[in-house]
């Protein structure tokens, strides 16, 4: 490990191991740039802090940023407060420091993009799990539950969601084209199918924010639930 590199800790959730991964960008001088737990707001810590005395891994990248630049990128957020689980995360911000892109893959292979599934029917055992509600099932079991339908979600809808955001460009790729041909009714038109398309994102980001929550409010939960 070195200074300007990415570098994450595996957390575990109750019996799961490595359900979710925590970055930072190492500061080379034994501490880390990361967006820290409970306060959510991107500060710069002791290493020891950062790893909780966890295994410690270093992403690597073909094509990044030199080691002052990504330092420079992240000093440049310090005390940042818009922590999102799916939009924004420790991990957008330790891969927009290498890259410069907002990326996080954890959340592509995990969290989905709810909108066929009932949300009310996996808030339950949820709120069951975290809430301690006396059931006959296991708490273990019922998280277990709720993140296997997350991931079959996941799995059912990415695609239509990444082929929705493709036909929003590809209209307004097709309105901006007609505009200089003078065709306004053709460009009307594409706009009007880039609506329709937009309003589809708009309610699968919607149903995305509300399993988010939920996600978001399970992992925070860990400490709570493996002491109850």
């Amino acid at each position: 490990m070195a200074r300007g590199e990415q570098i994450y800790t595996l957390r575990e959730f109750l019996n799961i191991d490595g359900v979710y991964e925590h970055h930072g960008i190492d500061y080379g001088d034994g501490t880390v740039i990361h967006y820290r737990k409970g306060t959510e707001t991107i500060e710069r810590t002791s290493k020891e802090y950062f790893t909780d005395r966890r295994k410690v891994y270093v992403k690597r990248y073909p094509v990044r940023y030199i080691a002052d630049t990504v330092i420079q990128r992240a000093e440049s957020r310090l005390g940042e407060r818009k922590y999102n689980i799916v939009f924004n995360n420790c991990e957008h911000f330790a891969t927009w420091c290498i890259t410069g892109v907002s990326h996080s893959q954890q959340v592509k292979n995990f969290i989905p993009l709810l909108y066929h599934i009932n949300v009310e029917q996996i808030s339950e055992p949820i709120k069951q799990a975290i809430l301690g509600v006396k059931t006959d099932v296991d708490t273990a079991e019922l998280v277990n539950k709720a993140l296997a339908d997350i991931k079959i979600a996941w799995e059912n809808i990415q695609p239509e969601y990444k082929q929705v955001k493709q036909e929003i460009n590809t209209w307004q790729k097709v309105a901006v084209a007609a505009v200089k041909q003078d065709r306004e009714d053709l460009a009307r038109a594409a706009l009007m199918r880039k609506k329709k398309h937009q309003q589809r994102a708009d309610e699968l980001e919607a149903s995305l924010q509300k399993l988010a929550t939920m996600t978001e409010t399970l992992l925070r939960s860990q400490d709570l639930i493996g002491k109850s």
